[in-house]
């Protein structure tokens, strides 16, 4: 059952991280949501879920955490990347946060302790089974908002580099397709 889940973990990061891979430094960097949501910035934060729910939660910090990990500061500090802060330095970043988390998936067993200090006071006392659960759905969480950022800064669509899952249409298709769902959302508005 730990292989699974670990599994699915490793399928979302590397959905994530091939979402950063071949778009300019602007486009992996530029907000494209109201509230700023980028691509770096989601590679960077999911940085910040690994260290702090494989290291934190079970005491087995890494020997050099990121930097923005548990340094008070500016709200979001972790959901974008400074200019100096080259794609380069946060996907390795990122890449040594997993590795330390997959050491610690491999060390302990799923019933092993976990306290987790930021979540309600009945659930904070956990074990690595829940945190897995917690961690594996928050990174396919993030990958989603990565495929529509993605979506919108070139059109690369898809849950694999090399499997996209879509249909295999042209892009007339997809612009009568669209066309037909705001139809139908105007349709259904006006009763």
């Amino acid at each position: 059952m730990k292989e699974d889940l670990h599994d699915y973990l490793v399928k979302a990061r590397e959905a994530v991280l091939w979402k950063v891979d071949g778009v300019s430094g602007y486009d992996v960097r530029r907000p494209l949501t109201p509230t700023g949501t980028n691509l770096l910035g989601l590679v960077k934060h999911l940085t910040s879920v690994e260290v702090v729910y494989f290291g934190v939660a079970f005491d087995r910090m890494p020997a050099e955490p990121p930097p923005w990990v548990g340094v008070e500061g500016e709200h979001n500090a972790d959901k974008w990347a400074a200019a100096e802060e080259s794609r380069e330095y946060v996907v390795d970043t990122y890449r040594q946060a997993c590795l330390h988390s997959d050491a610690t998936i491999g060390a302990l067993e799923l019933n092993a302790p976990a306290f987790v200090a930021w979540w309600p006071e009945e659930h904070r006392r956990t074990t690595l089974h829940r945190v897995l659960v917690h961690v594996i759905a928050e990174c396919h969480r993030h990958a989603g908002h990565a495929d529509v950022v993605r979506e919108l800064v070139d059109g690369e669509v898809g849950e694999q580099r090399r499997d996209d899952f879509m249909p295999p249409v042209d892009r007339a298709w997809w612009a009568e397709y669209v066309n037909r769902l705001e139809c139908v959302a105007k349709e259904a508005d006006q009763g």
